[in-house]
């Protein structure tokens, strides 16, 4: 009868060993839509074809600030904060805001291991620095574009989520393509061809 209970004892023991098998390490679904664009509205001090896959709200300084927007968007839960400045011939302002846009880059060198600066030269021969940002960073891309005299605009990208950043790679690579064809695209106006928004 001993053996018997003993016998009972291991094969339950046995019985309730769960075998673990790691998951494999994996991403997180995007589905992004084809690259399309449109002509940003027309109220507004510059120019610039814009992703369809984008809502384009007003900022929240939208009564102080009257020409900041953010490009967002809604599938992907990201957004594009665009930041505008009229230098009118202000040298001083220009070398100002040029210094802005390289400090609020450099805050991110704390959770940032790189950040890879390009100088892009447009179609149009305007030229743009674009920083982007590797490591678990808030912002994963920055840039500014100016034609040293009337015009700096300034953007930054942020995703609205937790998740980790080589899981949003496929997202961030698509919001590039997107900015690049912005800055590719851009133009300023004239102060006296805006229509009233």
């Amino acid at each position: 009868m001993r053996n018997k209970a003993w016998l009972l004892v291991v094969f339950i023991g046995f019985g309730c060993e769960e075998t673990y098998t790691p998951k494999q390490k994996g991403y997180n679904r995007l589905d992004l839509p084809e690259h399309s664009y449109v002509a940003l509205p027309d109220s507004l001090p510059y120019q610039f074809e814009v992703s369809k896959a984008v809502k384009i709200l007003r900022d929240s300084s939208y009564i102080a600030e009257r020409y900041w927007i953010d490009l967002y968007y809604p599938t992907i839960v990201a957004n594009v904060q665009l930041t505008y400045k009229s230098l009118n011939h202000n040298e001083k302002l220009l070398k100002e805001l040029v210094n802005d846009a390289y400090k609020l880059t450099s805050k991110h060198q704390i959770k940032a291991y790189a950040i890879n600066e390009t100088i892009l030269l447009t179609p149009s021969g305007k030229t743009a620095v674009v920083a982007e940002l590797e490591g678990e960073v808030p912002s994963q891309l920055q840039f500014f574009i100016t034609d040293s005299t009337e015009n700096f605009l300034r953007g930054a990208l942020y995703f609205r989520t937790s998740t980790k950043n080589d899981s949003l790679a496929p997202a961030i690579e698509y919001i590039k393509m997107d900015i690049i064809h912005l800055l590719n695209t851009l133009d300023w106006k004239e102060p006296n061809n805006l229509s009233s928004g």
